[in-house]
């Protein structure tokens, strides 16, 4: 993802889990966040709902690949009935880069 994002002239920070990418968006500005729905020390939701309450307007893509069960849906599929999930850009993994490009193109103007 970091090489996508650069090779198109975006700047990219990373972080290891929730907590980390939290302490990072306080000690920076940023354009927008990726969060993985899945991930080490809390689930990307909290952390959707955390950046939701620090900064309000920051554009967020959520990505996810887990299948919820045997079916062939993810959590991805549910987040747009959230209603502390609007405005949320959802990218199903496996992904393309294009793919990534257009979720990043979309996520910047649900905001602007």
């Amino acid at each position: 993802m970091v090489i996508a994002l650069a090779a198109n002239g975006f700047e990219a920070v990373t972080a290891e889990s929730g907590p980390a990418g939290l302490a990072a968006l306080d000690g920076s500005k940023f354009d927008l966040a990726i969060i993985d729905v899945y991930m080490p020390g809390m689930d990307g939701i909290q952390v959707i709902k955390e950046v939701r309450a620090r900064v309000g307007n920051l554009p967020i893509i959520a990505m996810s690949g887990v299948q919820l069960g045997v079916s062939e849906h993810t959590a991805l599929d549910h987040l747009p009935k959230l209603a502390s999930m609007a405005a949320v850009v959802c990218l199903r993994k496996p992904f393309r880069p294009h793919e990534l490009l257009d979720a990043v193109h979309s996520a910047l103007r649900v905001t602007a």
